[in-house]
């Protein structure tokens, strides 16, 4: 998986989400829409931490990829 960083992005009023599986657990992922060919993802527990950009095709084969998993 790719990351990317983008200095001029501002995520500051972003609307972040997590998976609904994640009920009210406090330790997951979070991400938020981009629009350029990125998709956001933050700690939970850190969310004024680190901001990972993640290539949106990259990010589009891991989904998969775990859902594949869960699957099986």
């Amino acid at each position: 998986m790719r990351l990317t960083t983008r200095p001029d992005l501002d995520l500051r009023h972003a609307l972040w989400r997590k998976s609904s599986h994640s009920g009210v657990q406090t330790d997951c992922i979070q991400i938020t829409d981009c629009h350029l060919g990125l998709v956001p993802v933050r700690d939970s527990k850190n969310p004024h931490g680190p901001i990972l950009l993640i290539k949106a095709a990259a990010w589009s084969a891991f989904i998969t990829a775990l859902k594949g998993d869960l699957a099986r």
